[in-house]
């Protein structure tokens, strides 16, 4: 999900938004580059790298930033691959093809990275995240328990919690994730980013709205830019309804159609006059997305419809696609939501059931679902 803020950014917005589509007639135009000058240390660091090292550091920047393009580039870096290529290389392919959703292509590959090098520890952590988005629980405690084994006990036990707090037992794994956490001083902050946004959503989902700020904010003051965090907190604020500091979250960010959803979400509670315009931005990028076969964001584009078209119908379309390949929470709300708007309560059952079979613990999912039946 992406935010920016209010009449800072427009500018920014008007001219990346609603410029006509370019059709390039050279197949060697360059038509964009990336926002990096020639002396910038990433830059240098860019140009020292090669073939699997280059595209995962591209693939780390698109996770960061919410920039799709850095992940043309790193599939660009492994374009000449072979087919029984390295572990590090099979390892990327597979962080590629889950960023473009295909995961069992992505599983596929992951495991044959593991089978090239069963210790590889960034393997099983996202072969555990797919499994998580497919509610896949029981195989996702394998690739935790295998965890266990191989990384560190942060790691193992943030990975069990990640389980634990979608299958009936969140306030476990919260506490043990908090405790552990609390005596790892030593740990990366890239890690301690990753941990205190776990746990952050962990005390949104138990109700405790006020821990879980407190652990976003501690992970925006490692000074770490991620998108997944920032659209997190943006979510928490926007629950409670306090648009102004969404924008002033996002002042600085623009790049991510996730970020941009909160921005116009913030602008339409705020009744501002940029509501419209932002809105509209947000749709056209969907539309190019959809011209150019990628509908990645289908959640986000679900909630758009609902909440800033109107579109019932449309939504519900977009939330129960979406709803066959990505099922967490924020995808089963959507689909609930846009169901109970478009008055087709069966269309909600796959949530339902989900909902039913998980234990997953959630004051407003289940308020949702109780409208429903």
């Amino acid at each position: 999900m992406k935010q920016l803020m209010l009449g800072v950014l427009w500018g920014f917005f008007a001219g990346l938004a609603f410029a006509a589509p370019h059709l390039p007639t050279d197949d060697n135009a360059v038509l964009e580059r990336l926002p990096l000058r020639r002396n910038d240390p990433l830059a240098i660091e860019l140009r020292q790298l090669r073939g699997a090292a280059l595209a995962r550091r591209y693939f780390e920047l698109a996770m960061a930033q919410g920039d799709p393009r850095y992940v043309g580039y790193a599939e660009a870096a492994l374009r000449n691959a072979q087919h029984d290529a390295p572990a590090e290389t099979l390892f990327v392919h597979g962080l590629l093809k889950q960023y473009r959703h295909d995961f069992p292509g992505a599983l596929a590959d992951l495991q044959s990275a593991l089978e090239r090098d069963p210790e590889l520890v960034g393997a099983h952590s996202w072969r555990a995240a797919i499994f998580l988005v497919g509610a896949d629980y029981a195989a996702a405690r394998d690739e935790c328990r295998a965890l266990e084994r191989l990384a560190s006990e942060l790691i193992a036990i943030g990975c069990r919690a990640s389980v634990d707090a979608l299958t009936g037992k969140a306030r476990a794994g919260y506490d043990d994730l908090k405790a552990e956490l609390g005596g790892r001083s030593d740990a990366a902050p890239e890690l301690r980013l990753w941990v205190l946004t776990r746990l952050g959503e962990f005390a949104a989902r138990l109700g405790d709205s006020s821990a879980a700020e407190r652990h976003f904010r501690d992970a925006l003051a490692l000074g770490l830019r991620d998108d997944y965090l920032l659209a997190a907190y943006a979510d928490l604020l926007l629950a409670q309804k306090r648009p102004q500091e969404v924008n002033a979250l996002l002042r600085n960010w623009g790049q991510s159609d996730n970020l941009l959803l909160r921005v116009a979400l913030a602008a339409r509670m705020q009744d501002s006059p940029d509501a419209a315009r932002l809105a509209q931005a947000l749709g056209e990028r969907f539309a190019a997305a959809g011209l150019r076969g990628e509908r990645l964001h289908l959640a986000e584009e679900a909630r758009y419809l609902l909440d800033l078209k109107g579109d019932a119908r449309a939504a519900l379309a977009a939330a129960t696609e979406n709803w066959k390949s990505q099922r967490e929470p924020r995808d089963a709300e959507v689909l609930l939501e846009a169901a109970l708007a478009a008055r087709e309560r069966q269309a909600a059952a796959p949530a339902l059931k989900w909902l039913d079979e998980s234990g997953f613990e959630d004051a407003r999912l289940r308020r949702l679902a109780e409208k429903l039946k």
